[in-house]
């Protein structure tokens, strides 16, 4: 009876303690139920939570974008993405759709002056903020607009912007945030170029003035180009003045150009390196490759050359076989002379001499550049310019040696054509015809010895004589034709008049701005082609200016005529 009464009992509190169990489990289920439900009840809520935050930080950051492109653009409101296209271009104007023209029209874009944008690269996250300053890889610039006939969904950029955007040009569909803004006109520019041969050339200002007539804005931290004739230089702009982005249209602008970097110096062969006189200076110089130098002529030193007590003479003397050089040489404003582009040059194989005396008409009081072409491989040379002195010369010596051998009984020898004693002229031709000969090319007549006249040849095209081992290099130098930037192919001779006078891409010093620029064809206008004008003096003088007597605004090459005319000014 207790055996069953004792399972019983043992049964009873076995089910109640699983009873327990269970419901002590069903409770922490229900806990962690409860627990779970309230979590994900506060995540919905912070869901909502931070999208509510994010929609109304979104429509303040919006309102205050709002209030910015009002205020940046006088109360316009302009932006676009658009993929960028490039096209060949100088300036930094861009072309839009026309729909752009239709927008910006409508607001009164165009009533408030010259247009001018601000553009941003757009990366793959969406469209990049226009902040200056933020990220690192964030890419800005300003420009103008050259005209509305790009394709809906594209924008046209010149290299310049084109460079600045996209320094490294990898991009196959970039995009561009084009936003309307308003600039100020600029006070102070700060520039640095790329390399020393830009502060060699002269008349800075001017060149700039030329550059930046295409320039409707500059925004700090940009690199644009200055073309002088063929060459290019590039300018970072370091500093603005009154703010980081300017405009540059109708303003007067300070400008200062500091040095370049030190890592740039001594990487441009357009670079004059100083020469004193009877100081030699050695160099080097590659296979196609020039280098540069400048010596000055003062007054006192033309005045003895003129005079012909004095004469300069430029030599270069090559010191390693195998390699050879030309020598050019021009005055000022023509720094850089070349091949096609000088007033002196001697092609000699062995040492060059060039001699300015008084017979050079192009001699003048100034700066003169000396260019070494490396004509056959890397050759080491050594520059030197001297002022010799004429006054030991005995200038009527040879006058009276020939009179005085006349005066003697003289016989003409008949195979070297001089005159020769006549006690003597039986031996003289017995010598003469064994060791003597006379080139019997037309119109040279010079007599040879007769190990000599074996190197004595004649160009077949111009008649000149040489030696052998320099007809190659006459030649090659002389006539091998060469082209033109303008597409003209000439001989060497020709081409050096060409570009001197004929090709419309020469160098002229304009007349209106004092820059040297390409002359370009004849002017469109027949009345300033009567005037001598060229194409690029035609336009540029096309430009206004106060008269200095009576304030109107006339045409600069109308302002003699305006002198004479009404002011009665000669």
């Amino acid at each position: 009876m207790d055996f069953e009464l004792r399972r019983a009992r043992e049964k009873l509190e076995k089910e109640q303690k699983e009873r327990k169990d269970r419901a002590r489990l069903q409770l922490e289920r229900d806990r962690k139920s409860k627990e779970e439900a309230k979590k994900l009840r506060d995540a919905i809520e912070a869901v909502q939570r931070s999208r509510r935050l994010d929609a109304i930080d979104a429509q303040l950051k919006a309102d205050q974008q709002m209030q910015e492109d009002l205020l940046v653009g006088g109360g316009i409101v302009f932006s676009r993405i658009l993929e960028a296209l490039p096209y060949q271009g100088s300036g930094d104007k861009i072309k839009l759709p026309p729909s752009c023209f239709s927008e910006l029209s409508g607001q009164g874009a165009f009533d408030k002056g010259p247009l001018h944008f601000k553009l941003s690269v757009v990366h793959q996250g969406g469209p990049s903020n226009s902040k200056d300053g933020e990220g690192e890889n964030q890419r800005t610039t300003h420009s103008g607009v050259l005209e509305f006939t790009a394709d809906e969904g594209f924008v046209g950029l010149p290299s310049h912007v084109w460079s600045n955007l996209f320094p490294d040009d990898t991009l196959t569909a970039p995009l561009v945030e084009v936003r309307y803004v308003r600039l100020l006109k600029g006070t102070y520019a700060k520039l640095q170029p790329d390399s020393s041969g830009f502060t060699e050339l002269p008349n800075q200002k001017a060149i700039l003035e030329t550059s930046l007539r295409q320039h409707a804005t500059l925004s700090q931290h940009d690199v644009f180009t200055v073309n002088y004739g063929e060459l290019a230089y590039k300018l970072r702009v370091l500093e603005l003045k009154p703010s980081s982005s300017i405009s540059v249209l109708e303003t007067d602008i300070e400008v200062d150009i500091v040095s370049p970097d030190a890592k740039s110096e001594g990487k441009d062969q357009y670079t004059l390196k100083p020469l004193v006189f009877g100081k030699p200076e050695s160099g080097m110089v590659e296979e196609g490759n020039y280098v540069y130098y400048k010596f000055s002529i003062d007054n006192n030193t033309l005045e003895n050359v003129v005079s012909g007590d004095k004469r300069i003479e430029v030599k270069i003397d090559n010191e390693i076989d195998g390699g050879d050089t030309n020598v050019y040489l021009s005055r000022h404003p023509l720094i850089f002379p070349s091949r096609h582009q000088h007033e002196w040059s001697c092609h000699d194989m062995s040492s060059k001499i060039l001699i300015l005396g008084s017979n050079d008409k192009s001699l003048g009081v100034g700066m003169y550049s000396i260019g070494v072409y490396g004509f056959k491989g890397t050759t080491k040379f050594q520059v030197l310019v001297t002022i010799e002195d004429n006054s030991g010369r005995k200038v009527g010596q040879q006058a009276t040696s020939s009179s005085s051998s006349m005066e003697m009984d003289t016989v003409k020898c008949r195979n070297c054509n001089h005159y020769i004693p006549s006690q003597s002229i039986v031996l003289h031709e017995a010598y003469c015809s064994r060791h003597s000969v006379v080139c019997q090319h037309a119109g040279c007549g010079i007599v040879l010895r007769v190990d000599e006249a074996k190197n004595h040849v004649h160009c077949d095209k111009c008649r000149q004589a040489f030696q052998r081992e320099e007809m190659e290099k006459h030649m090659k130098v002389f006539h091998e034709p060469h082209s033109c930037p303008c597409g003209v192919v000439l001989e060497k001779a020709a081409m050096v008049q060409h570009q001197a006078s004929n090709c419309r891409l020469r160098l002229i010093t304009c007349q209106f701005c004092g820059d040297m620029v390409q002359a370009g064809s004849s002017a469109m206008d027949a009345r300033d082609r009567l005037r001598g004008l060229t194409e690029h003096e035609s336009i540029c003088g096309s430009r206004t200016a106060p008269c200095d007597s009576c304030g109107r605004s006339v045409m600069l090459k109308d302002m003699d005529i305006h002198q004479i005319a009404v002011h009665q000014k000669s």
